[in-house]
């Protein structure tokens, strides 16, 4: 599933909340101490990692990928 963001990075917490793959700080915090959680196939343990389009989150069977919202240029 492609996760849009409005600008050019997000954290790991706040994707799984935005995805509603978590429903709050602590419920985020219990899935990467259980080590469910991947970022670009390496485990991953911090709440705060920083995520930018690109960026490949797996949480168990569940894959996420961030994408950037972009606005039209000006001309």
């Amino acid at each position: 599933m492609d996760v849009a963001i409005r600008g050019d990075m997000i954290r790991l917490g706040q994707l799984l909340k935005l995805a509603d793959v978590a429903d709050g700080g602590g419920e985020a915090k219990a899935l990467l101490a259980e080590g469910v959680v991947s970022v670009n196939g390496e485990r991953e343990e911090r709440r705060g990692r920083q995520l930018h389009p690109g960026d490949v989150v797996r949480v168990g069977d569940d894959e996420l990928r961030v994408v950037s919202i972009k606005g039209s240029d000006p001309l």
